[in-house]
């Protein structure tokens, strides 16, 4: 082989391959120091946002019950201190007492019954909001048929507060007087509630009236935009129970309140 094919054969062949430098102990060292510094202020950060939620969310222990007049909040707020049956009129300021819930943490909430009066909800509901840990919406279930447009108005005006958007507390929508006959079933309810609301913020978003700054601090959308309202689309856990303060035994008789205190017991 002359020296031009050497040259040639030499232009040719690849570069012999060579191992990549392993980096310097110390340099090592330093960049898992880096890491674990790293890791370790993340958890912290996360620890004080959890810690910093946790005691937001545990100085809140009220739970308001709201509703309209006549829907017995008075009546279920008075057997869930006491048990027994007591006469009551419709409130014009608020009732309140510490509740021991049935339960294994033996904690107490707040119960907070808030006037029902057309006049009086709002103002009541605006002063105590901040400090509800959830809120009990009580339904009268045998007059819902003819007040069903007043309670989708109040619960609509309470489901657009920033407030309770930003706090999400629970919602339970008590269905009340389930011991008389006539009474609407809580899925009926829920159904005719989803129906009404959804109508509500329809007409509100085409001709905007007092109701959508009747609270203050009110939002203007319900739900998801360009969607058949539901409960689920609330940023807040929104479930439905039956219940009768008076009790289907009259007044000698205790209440049927069991799921209302087991939701309590939840909650707290």
């Amino acid at each position: 082989m002359d020296a031009g094919e050497v040259r040639a054969a030499r232009r040719g062949s690849p570069p012999a391959p060579q191992d990549a430098p392993l980096p310097a102990p110390d340099e090592t060292q330093a960049q898992l120091l880096v890491s674990a510094a790293v890791a370790s202020a993340l958890v912290i950060a996360l620890l004080i946002i959890w810690k910093l939620v946790q005691s937001r969310k545990s100085s809140r222990r009220a739970v308001l019950l709201v509703g309209l007049s006549d829907s017995g909040k008075t009546l279920l707020f008075v057997r869930l201190l006491t048990g027994s049956f007591q006469n009551t009129q419709t409130s014009i300021t608020a009732n309140s007492a510490l509740h021991r819930v049935k339960n294994d943490k033996n904690v107490d909430v707040t119960l907070i019954d808030l006037p029902g009066h057309e006049s009086l909800r709002l103002q009541f509901l605006d002063r105590f909001k901040a400090a509800a840990r959830a809120v009990v919406f009580i339904v009268d279930s045998v007059a819902f048929q003819r007040e069903m447009k007043d309670v989708a108005e109040f619960l609509y005006q309470l489901l657009i507060d920033n407030t309770l958007l930003k706090n999400a507390p629970p919602l339970l929508i008590a269905c009340n007087k389930q011991d008389v006959t006539m009474a609407k079933s809580s899925k009926l309810i829920q159904q005719q509630l989803e129906r009404e609301l959804n109508t509500l913020r329809v007409t509100l978003s085409a001709a905007p009236s007092i109701l959508d700054g009747a609270s203050s601090g009110s939002a203007s959308q319900l739900g998801k935009k360009g969607k058949e309202f539901d409960f689920s689309q609330l940023p807040m856990k929104v479930e439905f129970v039956e219940c009768s303060a008076r009790g289907s035994k009259g007044e000698e008789g205790d209440a049927d309140i069991e799921e209302l205190e087991k939701w309590l017991a939840k909650i707290a």
